[in-house]
């Protein structure tokens, strides 16, 4: 059977079809072609405008990649200032406490403060995470804070 008559029969049939966006439809109602010639002007105008709309999001999307690469350059870095500075942060004038009671991590706590060592009497401990701008405390490092804050800490000797 020709494609003509396939479609004018399908036209004539009576029959209904089902949008897969949902709801049905009569064939009758359809707009049926065969789509190895020429297409009808009412389709061409639907295939011009879905055309126009993919290069529109295609466009959106490329102006994204662009923002997200900036974003992340932009990240990283932020991420890599923020590691220089947790270094030097002890021998900076006015940090809290004297360079010589500071013992560096880096990883996942900046540094170890063991407050009066330099004095000869360690009054205290103190875990030191250094952010800054917006930054946040990762999972590790509240994991860390609320153990400490629990008091679930120990010290081990081994010999």
């Amino acid at each position: 059977m020709k494609s003509q008559a396939l479609i004018k029969q399908l036209q004539e049939s009576g029959l209904y079809a089902e949008c897969p966006c949902g709801g049905e439809f009569k064939l009758s109602d359809a707009l049926m072609f065969d789509g190895t010639g020429k297409f009808p002007q009412s389709a061409n105008e639907i295939k011009q405008g879905l055309v126009g709309e993919l290069n529109d999001r295609l466009e959106q999307l490329k102006k994204r990649k662009i923002s997200a690469d900036v974003g992340a350059e932009k990240k990283a870095i932020e991420v890599g200032v923020g590691k220089c500075l947790e270094k030097i942060m002890p021998a900076c004038k006015g940090f809290c406490t004297p360079l010589a009671d500071c013992r560096p991590l880096f990883e996942p706590i900046d540094m170890i403060l063991f407050n009066g060592l330099t004095a000869g009497k360690v009054e205290s401990i103190t875990f030191m995470e250094i952010k800054t701008g917006a930054s946040r405390l990762n999972t590790h490092q509240r994991r860390i804070r609320d153990a400490i804050a629990d008091q679930e800490v120990s010290f081990r000797w081994y010999k």
